[in-house]
């Protein structure tokens, strides 16, 4: 998917709502449990009730892991249901690889040519050599973590290298790597006062926000910092979506939790159209 198209439908839904699938057997309802795909039953039924207020959808890679090769075929099911039923929602793999060369290669395959994901979320601790093989898919997107959300991120992120913070040395190094146009960013929806500065380095990328909902963030804030003038934003709420409630009616439930922010985001589209 070209983020032409990804732009077209942002403003054909008045939403860049994410919807994270961060499906968990302990959490989701009982009732499905008896079920003989107790995941894909509760992802399909999350997609059926909200996929108009969404544009893309995230699956959090270790939550179908952690249950083998069960787990491996409920994401392969979920991913055929969106492109078949929903082609134009933009799908992300969060599955935060990081390696090199012939590995990386190995991994894009995986996500781009088998599941046929849009995207992936991507480590960079290792340099281009592993992420400019997942560049190299024409049409896929390569999401890399660049500031991310969680308390450890000062750990590295943010410390100062020859006077300029890590997470801006990431940022400025990958604009030169090849197909460079194909590279997307997470920032952390709880860093919304360092968009700005990440907004001078890459002006027009997307930027791929967690946080919203249930870790604290502001979707205000994240707008007012972080949207540029083709809105360059996808915010992703997961458990503050599909764990609604833990009833028969979850998955109207998680519309109504998604409705409620999709508004709020066609607001933040007059504004930027204003």
């Amino acid at each position: 998917m070209t983020t032409e198209h990804l732009v077209t439908q942002i403003h054909k839904k008045k939403s860049f709502l994410c919807i994270g699938l961060d499906t968990d057997l302990e959490k989701i309802p009982e009732h499905l449990l008896g079920l003989e795909d107790p995941i894909f039953e509760f992802n399909k039924a999350i997609i059926d009730a909200t996929h108009h207020l969404c544009v893309a959808y995230k699956p959090n890679i270790a939550f179908y892991e952690a249950y083998g090769i069960k787990g491996w075929q409920s994401l392969e099911k979920t991913i055929q249901y969106l492109n078949s039923n929903h082609p134009d929602i933009f799908t992300i793999a969060d599955a935060k690889r990081g390696d090199i060369g012939n590995t990386s290669t190995r991994y894009a395959k995986a996500f781009f040519d088998d599941l046929k994901f849009d995207s992936i979320t991507i480590a960079p601790y290792m340099g281009k050599d592993s992420v400019e093989p997942f560049l190299a898919f024409e049409d896929k997107h390569t999401i890399l973590l660049a500031l991310t959300s969680n308390e450890g991120a000062y750990d590295f992120q943010t410390k100062k290298i020859d006077g300029k913070e890590l997470y801006k040395t990431v940022l400025e190094t990958s604009k030169t790597y090849s197909n460079a146009d194909r590279l997307m960013y997470v920032v952390g929806a709880t860093k919304a006062s360092f968009l700005s500065e990440i907004r001078e380095i890459i002006p027009n990328s997307f930027l791929l926000v967690p946080g919203v909902g249930a870790q604290g963030g502001s979707l205000e804030e994240v707008c007012r910092y972080g949207m540029n003038k083709h809105v360059g934003l996808l915010i992703n709420s997961s458990r503050g979506i599909i764990y609604s409630s833990n009833q028969k009616d979850f998955a109207e439930a998680a519309a109504v939790s998604a409705e409620k922010i999709q508004v709020q985001m066609g607001a933040e589209l007059q504004k930027l159209l204003h």
